[in-house]
């Protein structure tokens, strides 16, 4: 959808009734006279007000008093939108904001689509699509990491590292355009050695970004963590520990987990997505056939794997269930952790004699496993394992970028881009004419370009994009 930017537009950008104050955004060329015509200043008014100025007034229909409010003024271009902007400040109660809206909107001021506040600040300049893309993200970030990584987003981090790469494109670009205007005297005007150089290293900048996508995605969604192990080797008594409420339904019976379980918790700056899965052994029962396959999905998907052990049951057990799910999953590029679960029962069944087996099996792993002893039961060395998670997170997010894709449509625009350039660096390693190359090279610029929105239309995508923000906003 695309809005029109002659209107001038409100909406809550706070929800009623869920503290003590609510905030109405009004924006657009008639903000002022509109805001004017229903509040009533004990002096001034919005049109004659500095700007970056707050302003005590009342909110009256009639001789009846809504309420005692007050109003902040932001001028044009120096607003969030872009355009002469009012927020106004009123008690939070559900009445109250009806009332003012209803106001507005009897003079003539439309209610606001969702997104349309951020639209207006990309279409005025404001920020790029990417960075307004970001601005969901800092609303809906859950961590300090998510927080930390949209705000950087926010502030134009992603945009100036894609402008880097956009004016070395343009530059070179623009060299093989002219070639072309002079195509007939036969002349290079771009240096064919400084293109392959620089094209490279346009690939790796862009490949590096898309790969990056890994760890972006893992931070704003959750960090996956699958507890996998045996059939009652206790990994929803170690969920729900770690959870520290009864997520997980619990038994003494074998089995009881037939489908995944999923919560979040936030750990030290980090969201985990922790994901409790169904035991997985040999079975003929079909449902619990179909939980241990989602069990194997689980652990595909999951970043670090928590492998949970029995230690009084026996050894070839949980040998089984590894040689089950290494045959499923790559075991590689994941984070694993071993835990020792049962330590409170341990003593008394007199099973420490196996725990050396276990110690001996795991460091025959061609790769480095944390071993914990914990008890899911009475939380007995969660601590450790708590910090094994961070441990594991800190790793595997220290690449040392800068910036971090979250976004999967920024994500697919750079898988785009780093294919044209490598199309552009097989046409130049071949001779070919300078135009296929240049039409390569217009490629890669215009998948970059449609992150920021430098090379799309307010009618294709902006709609789409902007529909999922929230209203007021």
């Amino acid at each position: 959808m695309y809005f029109r930017s002659e209107d001038t537009i409100i909406a809550p950008a706070t929800i009623p009734g869920t503290g003590a104050i609510s905030v109405l955004r009004i924006s657009g060329p008639e903000a002022f006279a509109a805001t004017d015509r229903v509040v009533r200043f004990s002096r001034g008014s919005a049109a004659t007000s500095e700007g970056y100025s707050l302003h005590f007034g009342r909110i009256m229909d009639g001789d009846r008093l809504i309420d005692e409010v007050l109003v902040g003024v932001f001028k044009a271009p120096h607003s969030y939108t872009g355009e002469d902007s009012t927020e106004i400040s009123c008690h939070a109660s559900k009445y109250i904001v009806s009332e003012i809206l209803r106001l507005f909107l009897d003079g003539g001021v439309r209610l606001a689509e969702p997104g349309e506040f951020t639209q207006r600040a990309f279409l005025s300049g404001k920020m790029d699509l990417a960075q307004a893309e970001a601005v969901a993200d800092v609303i809906s970030s859950s961590s300090s990491a998510s927080h930390r990584v949209a705000m950087n987003q926010m502030k134009g981090g992603f945009s100036k590292q894609l402008q880097s790469i956009r004016s070395q494109l343009l530059e070179l670009t623009s060299l093989l355009e002219l070639e072309l205007d002079f195509s007939e005297e036969d002349v290079e005007f771009a240096d064919r050695g400084r293109l392959m150089d620089l094209l490279g290293k346009a690939i790796s900048h862009t490949t590096a970004l898309a790969d990056s996508f890994r760890e972006g995605n893992a931070v704003k969604n959750g960090i996956p963590v699958a507890i996998l192990g045996p059939a009652n080797a206790g990994k929803s008594t170690l969920l729900n520990a770690l959870l520290g409420e009864q997520r997980a339904l619990v038994s003494d019976i074998p089995g009881t987990t037939r489908d995944t379980v999923e919560e979040l918790m936030n750990l030290g700056g980090y969201t985990f997505r922790f994901v409790d899965t169904a035991g997985i052994r040999s079975s003929s029962d079909p449902i619990e056939k179909m939980g241990i396959e989602r069990s194997f999905d689980a652990a595909k998907r999951a970043e670090i794997l928590i492998l949970v052990a029995d230690p009084t049951a026996a050894f070839s057990e949980f040998e089984s269930f590894v040689n089950s799910l290494k045959s499923q999953v790559d075991f590689d590029d994941k984070k694993i952790i071993f835990v020792l679960n049962k330590s409170d029962i341990c003593e008394q069944s007199g099973c420490n004699k196996f725990v050396t087996s276990y110690n001996k099996y795991v460091s025959s792993f061609d790769k480095e496993i944390i071993v914990e002893r914990v008890s899911g039961l009475t939380g007995f060395a969660l601590e450790n394992l708590e910090n094994d998670l961070l441990a594991s997170a800190n790793s595997f997010l220290s690449s040392g970028h800068d910036v971090l894709v979250t976004n999967i449509r920024h994500y697919e625009a750079l898988r785009q881009t780093s294919s044209a350039l490598e199309s552009a660096r097989l046409s130049l390693s071949k001779s070919l004419p300078p135009d296929l190359i240049a039409e390569d090279l217009r490629a890669a610029l215009s998948h970059l370009g449609s992150i920021t929105g430098s090379t799309i239309s307010p009618d294709d995508i902006l709609g789409n994009i902007f529909k999922n923000f929230c209203i007021g906003k």
